[in-house]
């Protein structure tokens, strides 16, 4: 099992739904991309093949014609020897992550008294979409998540009947099951409610038959996540052209 594949592709596969119920997706011979005027999330471009410079310079006027931010992933495994590319294209590294990855065979998950409430509705959707901002700045529009709720289970965790943070959860292959946008607000965070919600999604993860779970830890969020089993996989880096940043 490629469990740094596995990642990767459960990442990829999450942008590539949200941007085909969103009509965006666009694939390409070496490259795939979306653009989501609304949203800041996905507008992603990826790269399906190593590129070469001439990739580069299309990528970048497909990123330069568009008013809306493109981020393009970059992740540090064997064969990816093109980050030098984008520097000598006018791109700079805006956010770096780590590609997580945890056998749950070998846990003790116990779930937590939080409850982790699916998003069904778009009362709900709306909520999850103001929580989800003011936890990390940025905005992912309850549209998408009322396009794509039908395969990514969307979460609100309360307590009691108080909300306190978002995430997602998005099985691929019926043994991964990646883990994104888990954010807590502002005013909830140091309370440990980011653990009780880890422990609780990784507990129904194993109920529901995954082997492995999978993630992109920012710096802030991989201690918790080391504490809980997770283990190192690869860098990820994200770029966008330097006239945007």
């Amino acid at each position: 099992m490629d469990l740094k594949k596995l990642n990767i592709d459960n990442l990829i596969s999450l942008w590539q739904l949200v941007d085909r119920r969103a009509g965006a997706y666009v694939p390409g011979d070496v490259f795939d991309h979306g653009t989501i005027t609304y949203s800041d999330w996905p507008n992603k471009l990826w790269f399906t093949k190593k590129p070469t410079p001439e990739d580069i310079i299309i990528a970048k006027e497909i990123i330069a014609s568009t008013s809306t931010k493109l981020t393009i992933p970059y992740w540090e495994i064997e064969g990816n020897d093109y980050e030098s590319l984008f520097a000598k294209n006018g791109f700079e590294k805006v956010l770096e992550q780590v590609g997580m990855a945890l056998d749950l065979s070998k846990g003790d998950f116990t779930p937590s008294g939080l409850k982790l409430q699916k998003v069904e509705n778009r009362k709900a959707a709306q909520l999850w979409e103001l929580l989800f901002e003011r936890a990390f700045n940025y905005k992912i529009h309850y549209e998408l998540i009322l396009k794509s709720l039908d395969d990514v289970d969307y979460l609100i965790a309360y307590d009691q009947t108080f909300p306190v943070g978002t995430a997602v959860a998005y099985s691929t292959g019926n043994q991964i099951v990646g883990i994104h946008s888990m954010g807590i607000i502002p005013e909830m965070r140091r309370k440990g409610y980011a653990e009780k919600m880890m422990q609780s999604m990784l507990h129904e993860a194993m109920g529901r038959g995954s082997s492995h779970a999978v993630l992109q830890a920012s710096a802030m969020g991989k201690g918790l996540y080391e504490k809980l089993g997770f283990e190192e996989q690869f860098a990820m880096s994200n770029y966008a052209l330097s006239i945007q940043v």
